[in-house]
């Protein structure tokens, strides 16, 4: 390699650098080994809390940054600034609908994509409704959408190294798709007996804008379902996993803690199985995928084990006659379920290995 090609690092910016996920990426990105400190950036104008990051700074830790000397300021998005900058990767932690707004104009313009919001994910229209969008170029979106690539490594890799658009995959998403690929990949599931997933996340997982539900006090000593039947994640789940509505019943919860996904999931096998059987259809497909942990069986995940790090980790037990699974699926929701994954995309996208920037 030359010297040049040895010092050169990728520009990038971080739109939505104020969120929980924008922020995650701010701080992977400025200790990363092949990228240039990130250009930080927010949709409005004002001045906003959290005025400037400084590059390199730990995670974990969401408090207002003040500027100051060796802090990078944020500023308001445009597109002569990403000019400016000779930006060439611009990652997206915005609502999906101003994702779905500008990424036209940023593929335009050459930029490679990912986008942390749900604009992008599902390619069938029924599913996409849920979020209600309104296209202004109705031909453009339809080209973007079944060009855009689902961004889950451990799946989608080979599509991910060549793509302009990476439609980075929802946190409750991850931590189910992972947990039930492998199972469904070897035709082993009884689909029509149904599955059952009651997951679990920490309140960031509901973003930085205050809700009645987020509040301290309706969070602190609670716990609740919510979104029964209407979860936005749902249609990743059955699109990427091939199954009907009629299959698959998904529950999501708030859990009264900052960060992190617990994903209880029911199955039953369409024979009887050993515990060896299923823990080798796991080792087998995820050998080599760095960034998911199986545990031996009967050891199960604990949300404590998998947060601040971008492993998803996936244990299961088998009950006696078989036929009966419960797998259980731990990440933290803004890593492998945002921020992380989104730079194990880019790693990808770069040619670079999976772990760089994550360990």
């Amino acid at each position: 390699m030359s010297a040049k090609l040895a010092k050169y690092k990728l520009k990038t910016a971080v739109l939505g650098a104020t969120g929980y996920s924008g922020l995650e990426l701010a701080h992977i990105l400025g200790r990363h080994p092949h990228t240039a400190a990130p250009l930080l950036m927010r949709r409005s104008s004002g001045t906003e809390t959290g005025a400037g990051i400084k590059p390199g700074e730990p995670g974990g830790s969401h408090t207002a940054f003040a500027p100051g000397n060796g802090h990078a300021p944020i500023q308001p998005f445009s597109w002569s600034a990403l000019e400016q900058h000779g930006v060439e990767l611009l990652f997206l932690a915005t609502p999906h609908s101003f994702s779905r707004e500008i990424v036209p104009e940023a593929i335009a313009r050459g930029l490679r994509i990912v986008d942390l919001s749900g604009a992008w994910r599902l390619k069938q229209e029924h599913h996409r409704a849920v979020y209600g969008f309104t296209d202004a170029n109705a031909q453009i979106a339809a080209e973007l959408t079944e060009s855009a690539v689902y961004g889950l490594p451990e799946l989608h890799a080979g599509k991910i190294a060549s793509a302009a658009l990476i439609a980075n995959p929802g946190c409750y998403a991850t931590s189910v798709i992972l947990a039930l690929a492998p199972l469904l990949s070897a035709g082993i599931v009884d689909c029509e007996r149904g599955i059952i997933s009651d997951s679990k996340s920490g309140v960031s997982g509901a973003g930085k804008e205050p809700t009645a539900r987020t509040h301290f006090v309706s969070v602190a000593d609670n716990f609740s379902a919510y979104a029964v039947f209407g979860h936005r994640h749902t249609g990743e789940i059955l699109e990427q996993l091939a199954l009907h509505a009629s299959q698959f019943i998904f529950t999501p919860h708030l859990l009264p803690i900052p960060r992190g996904i617990l994903s209880t999931i029911y199955v039953q096998l369409k024979r009887e199985m050993k515990v060896d059987e299923v823990q080798h259809c796991f080792n087998n497909f995820y050998q080599g995928k760095h960034w998911v942990r199986v545990y031996p069986a009967p050891s199960l995940p604990e949300i404590q084990f998998s947060v601040h790090t971008n492993y998803c980790d996936i244990g299961f037990c088998l009950a006696r006659d078989g036929r009966r699974l419960v797998l259980v699926s731990c990440l933290d929701n803004l890593l492998k379920g945002a921020a992380g994954q989104a730079v194990q995309n880019m790693n990808l996208m770069y040619g670079w290995d999976e772990s760089e920037g994550l360990l």
